[in-house]
């Protein structure tokens, strides 16, 4: 990851509009938002780089059991008290390889993380294993910056995909304000990834009953 003491940036980092939600448009808009990625039915979401949990908080009201991982042992209490009483648990921990053990997901939910990880491929392959079969990648992400951008582009998330998804949705979000609390020019996007069941991305049949 960036060389970002987050520990250090726990207190303040929910004044950012799209980090803490607490603006009512801000906070409807991602809701609504989440609400098209996540599967209609309730199930289980792992929230990687989960920060302070306000998209664990979100993916919870509209009746999802979370789970949030984060490497920050200060991020990982806000998320904790934020999400008191609720069916989330919160584990210290890297995303890239999350200390979940033999548990499945529904969805594995990561928002401006994958940017910054060595091998995003290696953990985009390991987060398609913690899915059950017909299970989604739901990645929010971008490219920020005008002199020196940092982040991935869409064009090359989908190719890691290709190899492992079946379809791929790209959603802009860049053209919606209500989302950042006010303009942004930079590319911010969702990729919603619904995986193959292992073994048919090599083109391979599924086996019965799968």
């Amino acid at each position: 990851m960036t060389n970002v003491d987050w520990d250090a940036e726990a207190a303040s980092f929910d004044e950012e509009p799209d980090h803490g939600l607490r603006d009512p448009e801000v906070r409807r808009a991602w809701a609504g938002r989440l609400r098209g990625w996540l599967p209609a039915r309730a199930g289980d979401v792992l929230d990687l780089g989960c920060g302070t949990g306000s998209l664990s908080l979100l993916a919870s009201e509209q009746g999802h059991r979370v789970t949030g991982v984060d490497l920050s042992p200060a991020m990982v209490a806000l998320a904790r008290e934020k999400l008191a009483g609720r069916d989330a648990l919160f584990l210290m921990g890297d995303a890239a390889s999350p200390p979940v053990g033999e548990q499945r997901f529904d969805t594995v939910l990561v928002r401006h993380v994958l940017w910054a990880l060595p091998d995003p491929g290696r953990a985009l392959r390991h987060w398609r294993g913690l899915l059950r079969p017909g299970g989604r990648l739901v990645l929010v992400e971008g490219v920020w910056g005008g002199i020196e951008p940092v982040g991935i582009p869409a064009e090359r998330l989908t190719a890691l995909l290709g190899p492992i998804a079946g379809p791929v949705r790209v959603e802009r979000l860049s053209d919606d304000p209500r989302l950042w609390g006010g303009e942004v020019t930079d590319e911010r996007y969702v990729v919603v990834a619904e995986i193959r069941p292992s073994g048919q991305e090599r083109g391979e049949p599924a086996a019965p009953g799968q």
